[in-house]
Parts: structure tokens; sequence; C-alpha cells
């Protein structure tokens, strides 16, 4: 949770350390590139993070409202409908297109996840899902929990992931199985 301004550059550090290249978010903006809704989202969530978490005073209320409302916008231009305080430093959604991360989701460090992924129940209930550092998420992969997934998991495009995944393998099919393991 983003609780310091200090904490806040870090995160952000983080997120564009996994982009690769820096922002430059106004010729994104004005080329209209497909990541920017993406990075845009993204620096808009940390700063929302960052108002929400902290003892807020009456100097607050005005960016905590307007961090709120561009969250909001950029959700439907990105469709990446993620919640604050879920998703790790280092989160790097790859694409604009849907992909959902609820309150009850905990996503670590470092992760990357491509579009039309689905992290859902298995069942209607309490569910908790909770996903390690450094993880890959193929396109259109399923994750239906309760489920825990270990640390350095790739998860294939279209797997469905059931059952709890062990650290350092990648798995894919319907339902998931480890397919290799990976040296550390």
């Amino acid at each position: 949770m983003i609780q310091s301004r200090k904490e806040l550059k870090a995160y952000l550090k983080a997120d564009q350390e996994m982009y690769g290249k820096p922002y430059h978010l106004f010729i994104k903006w004005i080329t209209r590139s497909d990541d920017y809704y993406v990075r845009a989202f993204m620096v808009t969530l940390r700063h929302y993070e960052y108002y929400l978490n902290k003892k807020r005073t009456i100097f607050d209320i005005i960016p905590y409202l307007f961090y709120w409302w561009n969250c909001r916008r950029l959700k439907l231009k990105s469709e990446l409908y993620i919640f604050p305080n879920v998703v790790g430093p280092g989160f790097f959604p790859v694409h604009p297109g849907f992909v959902r991360i609820d309150e009850w989701i905990r996503i670590g460090k470092n992760c990357t996840v491509l579009p039309m992924v689905l992290i859902g129940k298995k069942h209607p209930g309490d569910c908790k899902i909770v996903i390690g550092d450094d993880c890959y998420i193929g396109t259109g992969a399923s994750i239906l929990g309760p489920v825990t997934i270990g640390n350095n998991v790739t998860i294939a495009a279209g797997a469905v992931v059931n059952k709890d995944v062990p650290d350092n393998v990648v798995v894919a099919g319907v339902p998931a199985k480890i397919v290799k393991t990976k040296q550390t």
C-alpha cells in the first residue's frame, strides 16, 4: 500500500522499469499510441492509491477527487478494471484490453499481464487469489480461485488455472498442468 510520497515514487519507478523506456506520455497522447492509455492509467492508479491510503487533509480533497475521476475515466478507455491496492510495484499490463482485477486478488511485484485475462471465482462466496512475484500471464488465460500461484511462474495463453501452482514453473492447458520447470 502506498502511504507516502517516497513509496509513490518507488512504485512509479518500478512500473517505469517494467516498460523499459521513458514514458513520454505527451508524445504518446499526440500519436494516440495503444500504450498511452495503459501507461496513463497505471500512473493515475498509483496516485489514486496514494491519496486513498494517506491521512487526508482538507488540501488533499481536490487531488483525491481528480485522481478518482481520472482513474475511472481511464478504466473505460483502456479496459483495465483494476481495483486500488491489489497490484504490487512493477505491474505491467502490456496492451489495452479487458483485464479485471478485483479487490480480493493480490498480485506481487514485477508481474506482466496480457489482455483478455480472466481472474475470477469457481463458485460464489469468499475467494482469495494470490499471485506471486515475477509472474507472466498470457493472453486469454483464466485463473479461477481460490488459488495461490507461486513466484516466477509463466501461465501460457489460454490456460485455465484452477489449482495451486508452485514456484518456478510454466503451466499450460485446460486444466493447467506443469509443462516445464524453470532453472533458478
